[in-house]
């Protein structure tokens, strides 16, 4: 989507102020309205187990790097979307991992988002010195775009950074990919199909054994629960959750029936094993060869882990 300047909504003087409000903060003491005073602002909403703001992290991270003696400040925004994100310690876990540097302030009741009318993850918008929001952006891309906006506010004309992006993070293969975001809970899914795995028509998905659908996601109640998809794109991503106890729960990935092989994803090895030991975003198929149709299966080797939404690169 690409980026447009934009004048402040309503009656608010600075765009900043609901930050004054916000009590729980990672990687900083909390930060002020008062205190941002003159610097330069990029406000990112996020929630960690997004795959869109995922592939944004690495130009993010760059630019809080390479222009914070210049006069920029990146807030990132956590607005959690499914129950396990709200959870401090969750949060905290994916900051270290991810290895975000910049000052993360919790907004698990939205307040922040709503100030700013905001309706998307992710989502940046970018303030001058006196707090008014002068330019943003929805979504993925448009990062030379965001990079001269902040350049244009601190009054730099240097080269562009250089970012490398790779694993989960490396941008979608968008002319090939044909597979859209799919929910698996009841609150935003359609439900899965009646066909077996191995008569799925495209972007079609179904369950073998015995499962519960949740407001939020599926969860098999036996050792023989298997979720399957039919897709067409270069990775195949899903949300997972270890059971209610936090066990580990072991898993098995299979493409058109046989072990993942080379095409497997970052979180599982060439037999197609992994196991769901966190909260978080699964990078489970990475094609490595042209792009085709092919089924998905991930099967369970216990009941409990919680599945909540397939993604796609």
């Amino acid at each position: 989507m690409r980026p447009t300047p934009m004048s402040l909504r309503g009656s608010v003087a600075n765009a900043l102020t609901p930050l004054d409000r916000a009590s729980v903060w990672l990687n900083s003491e909390p930060l002020t309205a008062e205190a941002l005073a003159g610097r330069v602002v990029l406000v990112d909403f996020w929630t960690y187990s997004c795959v869109n703001w995922l592939r944004t992290l690495p130009y993010v991270r760059a630019w809080a790097t390479a222009y914070a003696d210049r006069g920029l400040t990146v807030v990132g925004v956590h607005a959690p979307e499914f129950g396990f994100e709200h959870e401090l310690a969750n949060v905290r876990r994916a900051v270290a991992d991810l290895e975000v540097p910049y000052p993360v302030v919790i907004d698990n009741g939205f307040d922040i988002w709503r100030a700013f009318d905001n309706h998307y993850w992710p989502a940046l918008y970018l303030a001058d010195g006196t707090g008014r929001v002068r330019f943003h952006h929805f979504g993925e891309e448009a990062y030379a775009e965001t990079e001269r906006a902040i350049q244009q506010l601190l009054e730099v004309d240097d080269e562009l950074v250089q970012v490398d992006a790779d694993g989960i993070a490396a941008p979608a293969d968008w002319p090939v990919l044909r597979s859209p975001e799919t929910y698996l809970g009841l609150a935003r899914g359609t439900g899965p199909s009646a066909r077996a795995p191995d008569e799925l028509a495209l972007n079609q998905w179904t369950l073998t054994g015995a499962w519960t659908l949740e407001e939020e996601f599926a969860v098999p109640d036996d050792d023989a629960g298997s979720i399957a998809f039919r897709f067409e794109a270069r990775d195949l991503n899903l949300v997972l959750t270890p059971a209610a106890g936090g066990e580990a729960a072991p898993f098995t990935v299979l493409l058109d029936g046989r072990p993942v092989g080379e095409d497997g994803g970052i979180d599982v090895d060439g037999s197609g094993a992994g196991a769901v030991a966190e909260p978080r975003m699964y990078q489970l198929v990475r094609q490595r060869g042209p792009v085709r149709p092919r089924t998905f299966e991930l099967r369970f080797h216990g009941p409990g882990a919680r599945a909540y939404v397939f993604t796609f690169g």
